[in-house]
């Protein structure tokens, strides 16, 4: 689905579990628990994953599973939907089937968030929601037409041992046709129903292509896995497969991407609507709520974020005028934003001078981790930038994840598109979020956890797994990093973003806002360059509701960690607290706090971190 990362939870009748019933539940279960019950559980997990990867051939990939062209060509049909929903009923009724007052402690974290996953899916396959969803069936931003040149590519996850995996490559690539073209239906549909995707971000997906088709074939990403064969390949094979990779590169995907780029640019852009928010659609504002309950985990109305956005935004200006006083600004706030946009001190001169910043900190990261972290992952985190391609469309910096099994490793992306609009100041914190401990601990510890369900190691929801980043900015304070007023300012200019995107979200899909209106806002109340507001508010555009977790994940785990520290006292052991959040994988906001309350109730000592 093009217009969410995270999905809602459904209204239905269907057994929803708050944090009181699940405490409720942990007193009422037995000593002893009683262990078919459990297997039962752990039968119908791997079933359910089995299921889900058959269902989910991009996911199944991400993951190192082989995937046929076969599976492949389900994408952007009308009968994959048809298949989701019904796989998302038969589970939900077997989950309801099992009592948990018959499971084991872990077996009740893990039962209580799949019944909220399957829920959330449930409302997104309505017909409701399909009507909107399925006729815009990708965009800009993180779009298919984006992610399968990285998920074709060594390192990005995907099996690439032997010469049948390449052959199954091939494949795929020979199938990518029929899926754009299934795509393409998709939209067409949406264009019949005036269903269709804001002009803005079909513009974003052309340029994209182009920028795509403007490499020649042998620097495509399509051609990287002719570039780091296995080892153990003879080098006939090598030549083989070198030789068939650019044939199928020359000749079915460049002009699967030619047709896709012509039919985007002229046939669907001038049919796209000019308005970027949802409540422009028929059923817009009915889906938003369903995506705020999605992003957030947590029943919210878009009018209390949008002031609680508000509040944030006042009460961290207060501390960047502080802030901008000790880095010798006398003038007022908004004032400084314009310094800190054109001043040279506050900016990267070359890319490795930024690329040296990111390192420093991820060395300095790497020492002092274990005094706040228990478990730290097996897989390695590697710092680059964006290729040229993806920099004009991409924040910041992002995170890709590494193999499960810590062989390829994560990566940190920076990006250094328009060098002179990056900032020196926000290397610590953009570092902390997406690098360590922020997503690569947090998605590298639940993959390794091989206790855990597949669900658990490799889903989650948005408000963890980005309010554990957000959080995880915050350890620089206790690191040390943000004694430098640079990067103390610059926490505080991500903090700002994050508090903006509860405004700006809310806005441009409930308040009406325009594209001008949300970046006005976000270059007035905070130091970022132009591109990166552009960038910003593009991405809400093109997935509403999603930018709102951020903020409501982090202020959720820093109040259980402050009830922690409250009621341990001297007991409160940081590396303990850290491994209850992150142990059990991604939680919806009302089963973490369950599972922290218990670990208080108990001493708050070694306890339970499947």
């Amino acid at each position: 689905m093009a217009l969410a990362v995270a999905q809602p939870v459904a209204t239905s009748g269907v057994e929803r579990h708050s944090a009181a019933q699940i405490d409720a539940a942990n007193a009422a279960a037995p000593a002893a628990p009683r262990l078919p019950a459990n297997a039962a559980l752990d039968r119908l997990f791997a079933a359910e994953s089995r299921q889900s990867l058959e269902l989910d051939p991009l996911g199944a990939m991400q993951q190192g599973k082989q995937v046929s062209a076969e599976r492949f060509r389900m994408l952007f049909t009308p009968r994959h939907a048809l298949d989701r929903r019904e796989a998302n009923r038969r589970v939900l009724a077997e989950l309801a089937a099992i009592d948990p007052a018959a499971l084991d402690e872990g077996h009740r974290i893990s039962r209580a968030v799949m019944m909220d996953a399957k829920q959330a899916e449930q409302a997104l396959l309505t017909p409701e929601a399909l009507a909107l969803t399925e006729v815009q069936p990708f965009n800009h931003f993180g779009g298919f037409h984006v992610a399968y040149p990285e998920i074709s590519s060594p390192g990005s996850g995907i099996a690439l041992d032997t010469a049948r995996d390449y052959a199954l490559l091939l494949e795929r690539h020979r199938a990518l046709p029929a899926v754009f073209n299934q795509a393409i239906a998709r939209f067409r549909e949406g264009m019949a129903s005036g269903l269709t995707a804001p002009q803005l971000t079909v513009h974003n997906m052309v340029a994209q292509i182009d920028g795509l088709l403007a490499q020649p074939v042998d620097r495509s990403p399509f051609m990287a896995p002719a570039r780091s064969f296995p080892q153990g390949m003879t080098p006939s094979e090598r030549v083989r497969l070198r030789r068939e990779l650019r044939e199928v590169t020359l000749r079915t995907i460049y002009p699967a991407y030619r047709n896709l780029r012509r039919f985007l640019a002229e046939d669907y852009r001038p049919a796209a609507r000019q308005s970027v928010g949802l409540s422009a659609l028929p059923g817009g504002d009915a889906l938003y709520r369903k995506l705020v309950r999605a992003n957030t985990t947590l029943n919210l109305e878009p009018a209390a974020v949008h002031d609680l956005g508000l509040r944030e935004v006042a009460r961290i200006q207060r501390e960047m005028d502080q802030v901008k006083t000790e880095l010798g600004f006398a003038g007022p706030l908004p004032a400084f934003f314009d310094h800190i946009r054109t001043d040279p001190r506050y900016h990267p001169k070359t890319e490795g001078e930024l690329a040296e910043g990111y390192r420093a900190t991820g060395r300095k990261v790497d020492a002092l981790a274990p005094r706040y972290f228990l478990n730290l992952p097996r897989t390695p985190l590697q710092i680059q930038s964006y290729p040229p391609y993806r920099a004009k469309f991409e924040a910041g910096g992002s995170y890709a994840q590494g193999s499960p099994d810590g062989r390829l490793p994560g990566t940190f992306f920076f990006n250094t598109y328009d060098l002179n609009s990056r900032f020196l100041t926000g290397i610590a914190t953009l570092y902390l979020h997406e690098g360590a401990p922020g997503h690569h601990f947090q998605i590298s510890l639940a993959q390794e956890n091989t206790s855990l369900p597949d669900f658990q190691r490799f889903g989650g929801n948005t408000a963890y797994i980005e309010g554990w980043a957000l959080y995880a900015e915050t350890l620089g304070y206790e690191m040390g990093f943000y004694k430098d007023p640079m990067q103390h300012w610059g926490t505080l200019d991500d903090e700002m973003l994050r508090a903006m995107r509860l405004v700006v979200d809310t806005g441009l899909h409930t308040k009406g806002w325009n594209r001008e209106q949300a970046v006005a806002f976000m270059l007035g109340n905070s130091g970022m360059g132009r591109s990166d507001a552009e960038a910003e508010v593009d991405r809400y555009i093109a997935i509403p509701g999603q930018a709102l977790s951020y903020k409501i994940g982090a202020l959720t785990i820093q109040r259980l960690r402050k009830e922690a520290e409250t009621a341990l006292g001297n007991r409160f052991d940081i590396r303990q607290f850290h491994d209850q959040v992150l142990g059990s994988g991604a939680l919806p906001m009302q089963v973490l706090e369950a599972k922290v309350r218990a670990w208080i109730a108990a001493g708050g000592g070694a306890g339970l971190v499947r």
